[in-house]
């Protein structure tokens, strides 16, 4: 059942490149259970700072609904996208909460590669939270097209620059898109994934406005991992990096 609650119970807009919230929000139908879930707190600084009401927003990998749930409460237009169909139903049930703004949503279960249904400047604003490569793999293999089967980090990133490409032809021009972007580690040295990922992002067309560190919390730093790290001597990775690009 939906929360009575439409909004947090303390919220400032956030004004500088680092962003911590060790709460995840308890407000309308959101929920912590889907793993990489973003902070709605993220989605709602974003949604506020890059977008108007009525503008029509896109989040081409939904995953867990909390973009659509912050879009329908911020009277927002959004396309939710998702290759997951689990993630498709889990955003229609995650909607199912009254507001009286007249936002729609548009669900579609598609490869975010290929979102050949929208049109060309069509969207007002982009923000999307795409797997760190296989660090969390969201249908086991089941679904070919998944980006989260992908192991190769280079492999990945060929294909999130196919989403890139789709994302700079959907936007608007002047618009921005909000990219949230983690690092991994691979036989106990740092992959710069994040960055991989910004110059793909770069490279077809779009602009870095800001680069904004995230500090993450309840990650899995158990004792097992904290003594492996004291052990071969690397650091636990607790931040990720949110991109905001333009399209100028």
């Amino acid at each position: 059942m939906a929360n009575n609650k439409l909004h947090p119970d303390q919220f400032e807009l956030e004004c500088t490149t680092v962003w911590a919230f060790p709460r995840r929000g308890n407000w309308a139908t959101h929920k912590s259970d889907w793993r990489g879930n973003w902070s709605p707190e993220v989605v709602r600084n974003l949604i506020l700072r890059y977008s108007n009401e009525k503008d029509h927003i896109l989040d081409c990998m939904i995953g867990g609904g909390t973009t659509a749930i912050e879009a329908k409460i911020l009277n927002r237009h959004i396309t939710c996208v998702d290759v997951n169909e689990e993630a498709i139903e889990r955003t229609r049930k995650s909607l199912e909460f009254e507001v009286d703004n007249g936002s729609k949503q548009r669900i579609i279960n598609c490869d975010a590669r290929d979102m050949n249904f929208i049109k060309d400047n069509e969207i007002d604003f982009v923000l999307t939270h795409p797997p760190y490569a296989d660090i969390i793999k969201y249908s086991e293999g089941k679904i070919a097209e998944d980006l989260s089967g992908i192991h190769d980090i280079d492999a990945f990133v060929d294909e999130i620059e196919k989403v890139a490409k789709e994302l700079f032809r959907v936007l608007k021009k002047g618009k921005y898109c909000a990219v949230l972007m983690g690092d991994t580690r691979r036989n106990k040295m740092y992959q710069p994934l994040a960055f991989k990922v910004m110059d793909r992002f770069l490279k077809v067309g779009f602009t870095l406005k800001e680069d904004i560190i995230k500090r993450q919390f309840n990650c899995k730093a158990t004792g097992f991992w904290v003594k492996k790290s004291q052990e071969n001597n690397f650091l636990l990775i607790m931040h990720e990096h949110l991109f905001i690009f333009q399209k100028l």
